[in-house]
């Protein structure tokens, strides 16, 4: 017999049902007033989520589509800007931008690491003339979760934009995106979002869309200039992803009704949980408390064969990830981000745990954790929308 799959890699994530239900409903005429309707309203509510009264736009393709778009509209050929590289997210930037012909400056920083943001300040003082900053809140290949707030002090005196991967991590971590002076978020609707792969959405603040109308680089597709003056017409400039639309609009629904800083408090929970289970296990951490991702973990475990652990868990119903980059066959990852509920964390640790012959361990220790949450909020919290 056939089992849902335990999908419990760092996106793309489970989707709900009615987030499912609401995608595949008949298809609709993008041009006409109910799609128009749709695409105002979901981005509209999304500012929630960004934490900000800047413009949010829609771009059908992944996260990647945004981080592209914002290195087309924003950086000209030979521009100086200094990339923030802990994982292989980062490097992402660092190639975006060079295939935009800019010139890279890399901040490496310890994979299983944060940045530290005051050496993003000393670089600033020392290159006055760059244009951008460009940040990788949520590093999914190493699970470190980035101080973007003190990013944001750090690059407030000077005149480079400060351009955000929260592909990851939006919905599911912090992210003021106003208050902490970020001038470009990007994410995607495959992660915190629970909704289908399909749509990557941008926001940016006033100063960058004065720099998107000076920019000369040559783009089409991805010109947000473009975007911005449909979006005066409530329409698209090209055929959007309608069900992703629908369901991304029903996924916003669902956080709502929880609320994002219970949204928030779920996701360290269930992060807390699944610390708590992999210590007891004597699994070994990638990275420090200071820098621990809600929405994903890293565990580097003293056996070999990595590849087969996950193939053997896989193959009993419980989906993890393998490394990436220098770390592939070092570590696993355990995503738990968007649609995923403490009785979901048990039983990735339960099945951890068996295929280990270590029974119990695990699962008792994740089980105090939250009946510890559920003591501290004074109540049985609705965990699962």
């Amino acid at each position: 017999m056939a089992f849902d799959q335990q999908l419990r890699i760092p996106g793309p994530t489970p989707v709900p049902h009615r987030v499912a239900a609401a995608g595949a409903q008949p298809m609709i005429n993008h041009r006409g007033p109910v799609f128009k309707q749709l695409m105002i309203t979901v981005l509209e509510r999304l500012k929630n989520v960004f934490q900000t009264k800047n413009t949010i736009l829609a771009l059908t393709g992944s996260g990647t589509a945004a981080m592209e778009a914002s290195v087309a509209n924003l950086i000209n050929p030979h521009d100086e800007v200094l990339v923030l590289a802990g994982g292989v997210f980062g490097q992402r930037w660092a190639k975006i931008c060079r295939a935009f012909q800019s010139q890279v400056h890399v901040l490496e920083y310890p994979w299983g690491e944060g940045v530290d943001p005051q050496q993003v300040a000393d670089f600033l003082r020392r290159h006055p003339q760059t244009a951008a900053v460009f940040a990788t809140h949520n590093e999914s290949s190493t699970g470190v979760l980035n101080d973007l707030a003190g990013i944001g002090a750090a690059a407030a005196d000077f005149d480079a934009l400060l351009i955000v991967d929260a592909v990851s991590s939006l919905g599911g971590a912090d992210l003021k995106m106003d208050q902490w002076g970020i001038d470009v978020v990007c994410t995607a609707s495959q992660k915190c979002l629970m909704a289908p792969p399909g749509l990557a959405f941008i926001s940016f603040s006033q100063r960058a869309e004065q720099r998107m109308m000076e920019v000369s680089s040559p783009r089409f597709y991805l010109d947000l200039r473009i975007y911005m003056e449909w979006l005066a017409k409530h329409e698209p400039p090209f055929t959007p992803n309608i069900a992703c639309f629908r369901a991304v609009a029903e996924a916003l629904s669902m956080i709502e009704a929880e609320g994002l800083e219970q949204v928030f408090a779920r996701h360290l929970l269930l992060r807390d949980m699944i610390r708590a289970g992999l210590r007891a296990l004597n699994l070994p951490l990638l990275v420090d408390e200071k820098w621990a991702s809600p929405t994903v973990t890293a565990v580097k475990p003293d056996f070999s064969d990595i590849g087969g652990f996950v193939a053997d868990l896989r193959a009993c119903g419980v989906e993890l990830a393998g490394g990436q980059g220098p770390l592939s066959g070092k570590i696993f990852r355990i995503g738990h981000m968007g649609y995923a509920s403490p009785l979901d964390m048990l039983v990735t640790l339960a099945a951890i745990e068996s295929k280990l012959g270590c029974y119990g361990r695990a699962a008792a220790a994740a089980e105090q954790v939250w009946s510890e949450a559920q003591q501290a909020h004074g109540t049985l919290a609705e965990w699962r929308a």
